[in-house]
């Protein structure tokens, strides 16, 4: 926890709020970037797929905007809403758990709510975090959608529908969506154990930022990141995609290259159906 209050432009971390810290001493940490190649074309959300829609408003119970902690709209700036229980057990960087925080600002994280809002990565988040797009959401614009959950059997969907950027903007409004299954989940050849989905997003520059992140970190500087992020550009990179992980954090091929065994059977396959034909003309 923070023992101090610490500024940035306006904008302030309030005590208790768990900020993003640079990682001293992570030396060892390992840092792994995927490319933007694992990012396929999508023109809509996982939630449009499947039906049943996008879920519940979440209303943000704290964070570093005191007069947006509470309000049934959902309408905040830097809070979060939890723990969050999943419903199943779920694993992270080799720790399961069974609840998370869901955080305004684009990302859910494990063992307590995160209200930072400066997008230097999730590698340098001080408690395990996942971001789909980790900028400084504010919601507080009547323009501005918020964020919804939505929880099914063994999979949890969380969506930040149309919302707005810092200081309570709404010309520029950015979609996107986030799925986590359980370890029990039967997936589906092609999709993964966590999905990021993004429609439009014409939005990354801030009152507080000109960046944004994607990826997954430890808490302890180990982090698995998209290729680009922190750096200009990355709102159009992901717009209109989306990509699946393992468990392991590696993006799924959509068109996996089927094993040599199943190669065989398929030729084995071909040659007994010419044979058929052979035997019938």
């Amino acid at each position: 926890m923070l023992s101090q209050q610490t500024s940035i432009g306006t904008k302030w971390l309030a005590t208790g709020a768990v900020a993003l810290l640079a990682c001293a001493g992570s030396a060892q940490a390992a840092v792994t970037t995927f490319a933007q190649s694992a990012l396929q074309p999508t023109s809509v959300l996982y939630t449009d797929i499947i039906g049943g829609g996008i879920g519940d408003v979440v209303v943000m119970t704290g964070g570093g905007n005191a007069n947006g902690a509470g309000n049934p709209s959902g309408r905040n700036d830097d809070g979060f809403s939890g723990p969050i229980n999943f419903g199943f057990d779920f694993t992270f960087f080799g720790a399961t758990y069974s609840s998370f925080y869901a955080n305004n600002n684009g990302n859910i994280s494990f063992g307590g709510g995160n209200s930072a809002y400066i997008p230097t990565g999730p590698t340098g988040a001080s408690i395990p975090t996942i971001s789909a797009w980790f900028g400084d959401v504010d919601t507080r614009n009547l323009d501005s959608g918020v964020l919804h959950l939505r929880q099914d059997a063994n999979q949890t969907i969380l969506t930040w529908l149309n919302v707005g950027y810092y200081n309570g903007a709404a010309d520029k409004l950015n979609t996107f969506q986030m799925i986590v299954r359980g370890n029990d989940y039967a997936i589906p050849e092609g999709e993964g154990a966590i999905g990021f989905f993004w429609l439009a997003m014409p939005w990354e520059v801030t009152n507080t930022s000109t960046t944004a992140a994607v990826g997954f970190g430890d808490g302890a500087g180990n982090a698995v990141v998209l290729e680009g992020s922190n750096e200009p550009g990355l709102n159009t990179v992901v717009a209109f995609k989306k990509t699946w992980f393992t468990t392991d954090l590696d993006p799924v091929d959509p068109n996996p290259v089927p094993e040599p065994g199943t190669l065989a059977l398929l030729g084995l396959g071909l040659a007994g159906l010419l044979a058929g034909r052979r035997k019938l003309s």
